[in-house]
């Protein structure tokens, strides 16, 4: 399980990136970086590369974030310890990545509770389609629109 066809994002749209276009052209918004971590194999360092992510966004004191995953299944345990490392240090965050009825979360925690699907499939599942199941524009402003009404519940 992880990335498949309809969920891997090609190199053009890593260039016209829509999560990034949304939230660099906010002006309610000061992006302070983006922190890009790879899917190891071993549990151990699943929770390693989580942690220092959110490590990495406590020390630039980031009010909030978006997670962002084009993969599923296995990728899921690393995104959802993310999601955890991020959110205990005090900052809102949100999740986007691809759900589907059939992929589902394989771990859980109770701080994904914001989580946009990048599902587009009519059958909810991961297909052979080229990038039919990465990040459009529609999602990227859900996510910004989630972050910040959960930065203002926490007074951010």
């Amino acid at each position: 399980m992880g990335i498949g066809p309809s969920t891997k994002e090609t190199t053009l749209h890593h260039f016209r990136d829509p999560l990034l276009d949304v939230v660099s052209n906010d002006e309610d918004i000061d992006l302070l970086g983006i922190i890009v971590v790879g899917t190891p194999q071993d549990n151990e360092d699943k929770l390693f590369v989580g942690t220092k992510a959110a490590s990495w966004a406590e020390a630039m004191r980031a009010d909030g974030a978006i997670l962002s995953s084009d993969g599923w299944g296995n990728s899921h345990v690393d995104f959802a310890n993310t999601v955890e490392q991020v959110a205990t240090r005090g900052i809102p965050i949100v999740g986007l990545t691809f759900v589907g009825t059939v992929a589902q979360f394989v771990v859980v925690n109770e701080y994904m509770d914001t989580i946009v699907d990048m599902n587009k499939n009519p059958e909810g599942i991961e297909s052979e389609i080229v990038g039919e199941n990465e990040v459009t524009e529609l999602e990227a402003k859900k996510a910004l629109a989630l972050l910040k009404l959960k930065m203002r519940k926490y007074g951010k």
